[in-house]
């Protein structure tokens, strides 16, 4: 067909930069997620354990709170001091509510997109396969976040404001390995849960298998364990490589037989197996053989 009149002009107006173009779909998907009024009572209950530690952060400089309480100020203080090990502690607390929310979550991040056939209008615009993980990864990241290192930080600093600087000097490896630990512990959700997603175009049977798959892979684990009589069967427990990688930041003594070095590696191998289970489902167009 003839073209009489070549009226069409290109688009001259402000162009959105490149590097924030992912915060796009960050941006409706965190509507989404908060239009939900079961996750915001989850939220909240998340975030009780910190308000409780902070209470006890704050008892633990005030004898005279505790003595009106009834108990032995110096024995308590002693049974439950604030060191690396309690921070470890709270951080294991905090990992297991991660690992909840992120199986709320995750599997409503990229499943519906799948589900009706919306990635080739993302793809089809300035907007690359890395922006798309980025912005579905950037939502788990910022809602693990506020239930891990930033209320852990703010623990921290409490304690270090009421102990001096003296406790902050000696115990900043622990303030570190809690950051450190968090963001490790957060990718490794975050991609397995956007893996499992974009397989599993079901919310619900997406959120099983990814509940189904860390008890199976801990069952297999242990039986490894049992018949061959070696601890590296521990590289499919989540349970044991968390705790064996959060033990080595805060320098604290191993309760695991897994070496550390066998932690790194199997974290390392589920980001990557992560990516390539994304990689080979987030394409523009399927081919059906």
């Amino acid at each position: 067909m003839a073209v009489y009149e070549r009226a069409y002009r290109t688009y001259s107006g402000p162009l959105t930069p490149q590097w924030s173009r992912f915060l796009v779909p960050a941006k409706y998907a965190f509507k989404n997620v908060f239009s939900s009024r079961i996750f915001l009572a989850f939220f909240v209950l998340c975030l009780l354990p910190m308000l409780a530690w902070s209470v006890w952060i704050y008892l633990f400089h005030n004898i005279s709170a505790l003595k009106i309480l009834g108990t032995n100020a110096d024995a308590l203080r002693q049974a439950l001091p604030i060191d690396a090990t309690f921070f470890y502690r709270v951080l294991r607390v905090q990992g297991w509510f991660a690992f909840f929310m992120t199986m709320i979550i995750g599997p409503a991040l990229v499943s519906p997109d799948l589900r009706n056939n919306a990635l080739p209008l993302y793809l089809s615009r300035p907007f690359n396969r890395v922006d798309y993980v980025l912005g579905k990864l950037s939502v788990l990241a910022v809602l693990l976040s506020l239930i891990t290192w930033v209320p852990g930080l703010v623990l921290f600093l409490l304690q270090a404001f009421l102990e001096g600087w003296e406790w902050w000097s000696g115990n900043l490896r622990a303030a570190l390995a809690f950051f450190v630990g968090s963001w490790i512990w957060i990718l490794v959700l975050s991609m397995l849960a956007l893996a499992v997603s974009a397989w599993v175009k079901w919310k619900p049977v997406a959120r099983m298998i990814f509940l189904g798959a860390s008890f199976f892979l801990t069952a297999t684990g242990e039986a490894i364990n049992q018949i061959y009589h070696v601890s590296w069967g521990g590289a499919l427990q989540f349970p044991t490589v968390s705790n064996t990688l959060w033990q080595g930041l805060f320098g604290l003594p191993a309760t695991t037989d897994l070496p550390i070095a066998t932690a790194w590696i199997a974290l390392a191998g589920a980001v990557l197996t992560s990516w390539w289970m994304l990689s080979r489902k987030l394409r523009p167009y399927e081919v059906v053989k």
